[in-house]
């Protein structure tokens, strides 16, 4: 079977490199679609602009955090968490992605991740941040880490970005926290390695090719969200169509419209 990507995934150490490539062979072809309540195309990213957008972002992680200082990723479904994830792989930030912003009732779970963590970054957007900014100063392990919005990051800061060193295969990626609805959240630790190797796995047995086309409603915080939903069409070249669970539940026949639609 002849892959996808320029080259073996053997030769790549870290997932950044997954997106380099991508933005470097297909620079025009969209990533990722976001659909508005399951049908309307809200917003998009090409390999390019996803690109530009993470490094952009991780230039701007770069001034204040550490590779390995682990940030929390507080996003509501959307394109704005694609873009921060990328920015904290590209920077060598462990990515921690949380529930949405459902506060207060996810406060506790919220709380107990930053602490286990031990994040010391928060990444959300404009609007996120001016309607949280007054209940986490209640929460000690909130009011501690540093803010920093990433929807109003200038594309410029792209050309500041460099690559971290340190990072190799065996470099912490993520932590992917269970839901925490029967115990306090517990994290598995996922390196750079593990994500490349599983990617490769999936894309083997899928056999998946540039002309094939995923459809997810599934949450960026889930396994299979992230992985499949998310991470596996990059790595894999083809398109990815996204909306929110909450659309779903809401009329559940959206997900077969988007699937006919763009003959997913």
């Amino acid at each position: 079977m002849t892959t996808i990507l320029p080259s073996q995934p053997a030769s790549m150490a870290t997932l950044g490199e997954v997106l380099r490539r991508r933005a470097a062979a297909q620079p025009q072809r969209r990533a990722y679609i976001f659909l508005a309540d399951g049908e309307i195309e809200e917003s998009h990213l090409t390999h390019e602009e996803l690109d530009v957008r993470a490094r952009a972002i991780a230039a701007t992680l770069q001034e204040f955090a550490a590779p390995g200082d682990r940030a929390l990723l507080f996003y509501n479904p959307g394109l704005e968490f694609v873009a921060a994830f990328w920015g904290c792989i590209y920077a060598g930030v462990v990515a921690v992605p949380v529930f949405p912003a459902k506060l207060p009732r996810h406060m506790a779970t919220l709380q107990a991740i930053a602490a286990d963590s031990q994040a010391t970054v928060l990444l959300g957007t404009s609007k996120m941040r001016s309607r949280t900014t007054a209940l986490f100063r209640r929460a000690p392990e909130l009011a501690a880490l540093r803010w920093q919005t990433t929807d109003d990051v200038p594309h410029e800061l792209a050309e500041r970005w460099h690559t971290p060193e340190q990072i190799n295969a065996a470099s912490l990626a993520l932590l992917q926290y269970t839901s925490g609805s029967t115990s306090d959240p517990r994290g598995v630790m996922v390196t750079h390695g593990n994500l490349l190797h599983n990617s490769a796995c999936i894309h083997q047995v899928c056999r998946f090719t540039k002309d094939d086309v995923g459809v997810s409603w599934l949450p960026h915080y889930h396994d299979m969200g992230l992985i499949g939903g998310l991470l596996q069409p990059l790595y894999s070249g083809y398109p990815a169509i996204l909306f929110s669970a909450a659309s779903f539940l809401q009329r559940p026949v959206r997900w077969l419209n988007a699937v006919t639609r763009y003959a997913a």
